[in-house]
């Protein structure tokens, strides 16, 4: 007697330096084997491969290095897991966002034609470009202005992480590039498109990043009012949306030979990084909030409430799982800080202590800032590094440590930051709480798991348990589980994450005495947060503005 053998499916994500495929069992969830890729540009921050230099807080990627995640990854995850292709019975990616490009009809991107290889606005946006900040503010005054009903479903703000404001930029600043673009898509949908060689749109990324409310993008009059040639900007995103855990198309035979796949194979909707951990964490149900920590940290929380959180990254029906309002919030820089304490503010001789004991410096960092009581170190910071997402939605903030003494070492400084983090985590869940949606558990995922005194941070800060995921690969296990809906193995998301998906309940507990203690600290947190956030003093905008006054006027070396 012969079995067949065991159907799986392979999730592919994509992050801001390297993409993952993943190959995991339709029946059980288990992780067969995986690969990555480092892109090889990652985050072109400084200057385009042809050396055509960059303004501050602009970052964009490559194209190619996303398809030779396809072309490299994938093969190498089908041989780690030891399966063959006609055992991959669906296909699905998620992206981070919003990390958009403009591309022609055919979906080719403007920076891959002859001539726009120097044009810095014909490459793909990443989601941490800031550039457009400008932009931003000015479709927020607009909006308030005139009235706009959607405005609220992004919490009173509009980022300029999103598509209009980088859109908006790029019409300002370069028209021609602008007027080329036929298309103005999401990377999530992009490489979706690579796959099935048919465009399509997934409503997360056209709800939370495309200001797409009640089957409507932004009216012609509103864009008009931004500028004249803005109007008919929403034609480069109109396209039927397809519904998450929905089969988007199949795998064309240019595709199948780039992957080693097998032509024809199911390929679900695009989605987003942090939208599809949900599913992988089992974080699907009214009230579980899941934080996916890593470089940044991208809050969500599923509810059957609607109502207006002021400064969350927006509300969408079906966004995240259907028949639910998904919200999103946010913290730009979380692992981004630590990782410049890390880089900024470290002497060598932790280095040599370091080295020697054969650990790494973040290591000896959270070994010594672990030993300290809560408030030991006399400082307090705003972790605004990369700017606010949620709740101030100003990208042009800025961090600060306050309490700085002769005696304040390196630990005391990294102990401070985790703790600013964490103090941001709270804000937002008490904005939630505030508004009216609650917030009954918490879940965590993402890289920032390995540090346990970090997670006991949160836990003792928020004073509640911290349930992880059993996962660290949450984007592709998650996205896997949307390819097994796509391919028709489970009816819905919800059955595929409660078979496939995976959490540990209770991983952390807060202490009641340090809880005690971080409330009053938090207060403080408060105070220092509304003081520079809400408008008491607006230093950190004018230093801002002095740095780049500064830098433009600086002559060229």
């Amino acid at each position: 007697m012969t079995t067949d053998p065991p159907a799986v499916t392979l999730g592919i994500d994509f992050g801001t330096l390297s993409g993952r495929a993943l190959v995991v069992a339709v029946e059980d969830g288990a992780e067969l084997g995986s690969a990555v890729h480092e892109y090889a540009h990652g985050v072109v921050d400084r200057e385009l491969p042809c050396g055509v230099p960059l303004p501050p807080d602009w970052a964009l990627q490559i194209p190619q290095d996303w398809r030779d995640v396809l072309r490299l990854a994938v093969p190498r995850a089908l041989a780690d897991a030891g399966v063959t292709p006609e055992q991959v019975v669906g296909v699905a990616t998620d992206f981070t966002a919003c990390t958009v490009l403009p591309t022609t009809w055919d979906g080719t991107p403007l920076c891959e034609l002859a001539g726009y290889e120097r044009r810095p606005h014909a490459y793909p946006k990443l989601w941490r470009h800031h550039a457009a900040q400008p932009e931003a503010d000015l479709i927020v005054e607009r909006a308030q202005r005139t009235g706009q009903p959607w405005l609220a479903r992004y919490g009173g703000r509009i980022s300029s992480e999103w598509q209009y404001a980088k859109a908006l930029q790029m019409l300002r600043e370069d028209p021609d590039a602008y007027a080329a673009a036929d298309r103005w898509i999401e990377a999530a949908d992009w490489i979706v498109w690579q796959l099935t060689g048919a465009e399509s749109r997934n409503p997360c990324t056209a709800g939370y990043k495309g200001v797409r409310q009640d089957g409507r993008y932004p009216d012609e009059a509103f864009l008009a009012g931004l500028h004249p040639g803005f109007t008919g900007f929403t034609a480069k995103l109109e396209h039927p949306l397809t519904p998450l855990g929905a089969p988007a198309g199949r795998l064309t035979a240019r595709a199948a030979e780039l992957t080693g796949l097998r032509e024809g194979t199911v390929v679900a909707a695009g989605n987003v990084d942090a939208h599809v951990t949900s599913a992988a964490a089992q974080a699907l149900d009214p009230g579980r909030m899941l934080a996916i920590m890593g470089t940044s940290t991208c809050h969500i929380l599923n509810s059957d409430v609607l109502a207006e959180v002021p400064g969350m990254c927006g509300v969408v029906r079906d966004g995240v799982v259907p028949g639910l309002w998904g919200y999103e919030a946010g913290q730009s820089g979380v692992g981004d800080i630590l990782a410049w304490a890390v880089r900024s503010a470290v002497p060598e001789e932790y280095a040599v202590e370091a080295r020697r004991r054969g650990i790494g410096v973040h290591e000896l960092l959270t070994e010594r800032a672990a030993a300290q009581p809560v408030g030991g170190h006399g400082l307090l910071a705003l972790d605004w590094h990369s700017g606010n997402r949620s709740v101030l939605v100003d990208h042009h903030l800025s961090g600060l440590i306050l309490g700085l003494t002769l005696d304040t070492r390196p630990e005391d400084v990294y102990r401070a930051l985790v703790e600013a983090t964490a103090f941001g985590t709270r804000t937002i869940v008490d904005a939630f709480e505030a508004a009216g949606v609650p917030v009954t558990d918490f879940t965590a995922a993402g890289g920032l798991l390995r540090n346990r005194f970090l997670m006991q941070v949160y836990s003792d800060v928020l004073n509640r348990p911290v349930h992880v995921l059993a996962s660290a690969q949450g984007p592709a296990l998650g996205a896997a589980i949307h390819a097994a809906v796509a391919a028709g193995a489970y009816p819905d998301i919800r059955t595929a994450s409660a078979a496939m998906g995976r959490r540990q309940e209770n991983a952390y507990t807060p202490d009641p005495a340090r809880a005690a203690a971080y409330d009053r600290l938090h207060a403080e947190y408060r105070a220092l947060h509304d003081h520079f956030g809400r408008g008491g003093n607006d230093v950190m905008h004018r230093l801002r503005a002095l740095r780049s006054a500064a830098l433009s006027s600086a002559p060229k070396m």
